[in-house]
């Protein structure tokens, strides 16, 4: 008997029962008449995902004809976010950030669990390919873990994440992270990175410590010496492919420029 990829096989675990703690596959449904957005409504455990969706004025397109899937959020992977990330987000000067993230949960194509184990990757309408992969006794996109999959609806099917996706490009940097001391933006990046970095997303960490830096040179007049420690630490993150060691890089050079900035701009008393 010819050998099935390791996809496949453990897929027949799942579906047998073996790993039925890992993941809830939905039952098959051949006639499911709500759309992806009246389903994840109706489900109750998505209100902060319809929330963000009728901000960024996605609703009508994940009500369309599609295909979609969609890597959908619950309500208690939103709250894992740092303290007031989401409300930024919602905010309508902040509409392009809030886009960018939720275009990174969707897919422009009907993509059910065995389809996307064996495939190992897709891309998103965000541009970016996540990828998805049994690890540590789950199914995981990027550092997410599955929790339910293969939710069929009228035009594409949802799987559910426990975690939020962010982008790995330096455009959805929190917008919060512009305006300030830059003590106060230091602050905020390494308030907002360190959970991503310890939910096994690096890379999402790493953006957000690059686009401080960035933002640091560019707005916040430093001293030069503080501004070179910024640039050889982009320099040198911007030459390493492993999103780990380019966090530590740039984390490490955002906490030598604190210490440099921090006496010239003391907190208000």
């Amino acid at each position: 008997m010819k050998s099935r990829p390791l996809a496949s096989k453990l897929l027949a675990l799942i579906l047998l029962g073996a790993l039925a703690p890992v993941v809830a596959i939905a039952a098959p449904s051949t006639a499911a008449k709500a759309d992806i957005v009246d389903t994840a409504v109706a489900a109750g455990s998505f209100k902060t995902l319809a929330a963000a969706l009728t901000a960024a004025d996605l609703v009508g397109a994940l009500k369309s004809a599609g295909p979609f899937t969609v890597f959908a959020p619950t309500d208690a992977a939103f709250a894992k976010l740092p303290k007031g990330t989401l409300e930024s987000l919602l905010q309508p000067e902040n509409k392009a950030q809030l886009v960018a993230i939720l275009k990174l949960h969707v897919i422009a194509a009907r993509i059910p669990l065995s389809t996307a184990l064996e495939k190992g990757s897709a891309k998103t309408l965000a541009d970016e390919t996540v990828a998805i992969a049994f690890k540590d006794g789950s199914v995981r996109v990027n550092g997410a873990k599955l929790t339910a999959a293969d939710i069929n609806t009228s035009n594409g099917v949802i799987h559910v994440i426990d975690t939020v996706l962010l982008p790995e490009k330096k455009a959805v940097a929190t917008a919060a992270m512009v305006g300030g001391s830059p003590v106060r933006l230091i602050a905020l990046a390494i308030e907002r990175g360190v959970p991503l970095f310890n939910d096994g997303q690096p890379a999402a960490c790493a953006a957000i410590y690059e686009v401080t830096a960035e933002s640091l040179i560019a707005f916040a007049q430093l001293p030069a010496a503080a501004n070179q420690i910024l640039r050889t630490a982009l320099a040198e993150s911007a030459k390493n492919p492993d999103p780990t060691e380019r966090a530590w890089t740039l984390r490490r050079a955002l906490d030598r420029t604190l210490a440099a900035v921090e006496p010239l701009h003391p907190a208000p008393r």
